[in-house]
This record gives structure tokens, sequence and C-alpha cells, in this order.
């Protein structure tokens, strides 16, 4: 009698873990902010998709994402703050900049602004631009600010851009090449409007979710 074994691969998953969108958890944020410090990459809700992201610190995270998403490297990603005050210690935000973000964040928007000496050149358009996000989402920032510093922002989308709505199916589509996967619940079909605020003089690069009247 012939003796054979069958050897299966075992298809590896990311954690998935469920986080209150009002009151996270603080524990579960800890376990979330873990995962970044030691370069993992995860997949969060926003205010308005799903997002993917690790610190913006770790350049081999970043690459792992670019590598995931089939992305140019000259087309930088952009990144979350939790405040004001963190977007200026990344960019250079003159008065009209000022007024303007603090009259629309936190909230579905995406601001292009100088980058300052702080920002990873993988981070920075040849422009020395960079592209960064408040999201009215408790989960998004209280992840900054565990982390102390801040993390990518690009969707959680198939390669033909269709966006995940539903977690759990982001979970068993990303597989092994993420970390975590932070279910909060349900999101919109919407990504944020992107506004360049370059020079003082605003520019709508992409009209998204959040009311743009004001640039035109």
């Amino acid at each position: 009698m012939l003796n054979f074994k069958l050897n299966f691969k075992k298809h590896v998953y990311p954690m998935l873990i469920h986080i209150n969108p009002q009151n996270p958890q603080p524990r579960l944020i800890a376990q979330a902010v873990s995962v970044l410090r030691k370069g993992g990459v995860i997949a969060y809700p926003t205010d308005t998709i799903y997002g993917i992201g690790c610190d913006i610190m770790n350049k081999k995270a970043i690459e792992k994402i670019y590598r995931i998403k089939g992305r140019d490297k000259n087309k930088p990603f952009s990144f979350i703050c939790s405040d004001l005050k963190n977007i200026s210690d990344y960019a250079k935000v003159s008065n009209y900049a000022y007024k303007t973000m603090k009259r629309l964040l936190p909230g579905p928007y995406t601001f292009i602004l100088e980058g300052s000496r702080m920002v990873p050149k993988i981070m920075l358009t040849k422009r020395k631009t960079a592209g960064i996000r408040v999201p009215d989402h408790e989960i998004c920032l209280q992840l900054v600010q565990g982390l102390e510093n801040p993390i990518i922002s690009t969707s959680a989308s198939m390669p033909d851009g269709e966006i995940f709505l539903d977690p759990s199916l982001l979970h068993d589509h990303y597989g092994a090449n993420i970390d975590l996967v932070i279910n909060g619940g349900p999101v919109s079909d919407e990504p944020s409007s992107v506004v360049s605020l370059i020079n003082d003089e605003p520019e709508v690069i992409r009209e998204g979710q959040g009311d743009i009247s004001i640039f035109k």
C-alpha cells in the first residue's frame, strides 16, 4: 500500500478587529498602533472610504503599499494628520490655507500643500508638494495620535478601481499582503475632494465628497 501525504498551502489572512467608530476602544487602537510601529500595513475606515496605510516614516512599509496598489512611485500617496497643528509640522501653511482648512477640517478633503522637511522624500511630488487629510473619523484620528506620526492614506480598491465597502471582502481580497483590517462599520463609496492650495490659488483637482463651491 502506498503511503503519501497531501500538502495543502495554508492561506494566511490578516487580523480582523472590530472597532467602534464613535467611541474607539483604547485597547484595540493600541493594538493597531503596535502593528503600525512594527512596520505593518493596515486597512481602516475613514469619513469617505476604507483606506490602506502605514507609518509615513517607514520606507519599507510605504514601498510595500506601492507594490500592493501597483502604483508608480512618481505618484506619492496622501497622508493623514490628526489636526491643523499636526499639519503645520508637515507642510508650509499660509494664513489663507490655515483659515480655509480651519473652516473645512476635520472633513472629507485632501489638501495639496508644500511639504516641510519632516515629510520623507518618497511622499513628495517633484514639486515638493504633499496631499494631506484630517478625516472626520475618530478611528483615523486616534491612530495618528497614538502612533505620533501621520499614516498613509490610499483607497482600498480593486485594480479596476472598484472600492471595497465591506471590510470582510477587503480582508479576504488582500490576504497576507496586509497585516490588519479594522472593521469600523459602513463607509461611503465616494472619495475625498482634492484641492490644491499652492501659492494661495485654490484649484479643485478632484471633486468628491465635501462642498467645494467656495473654490469655484
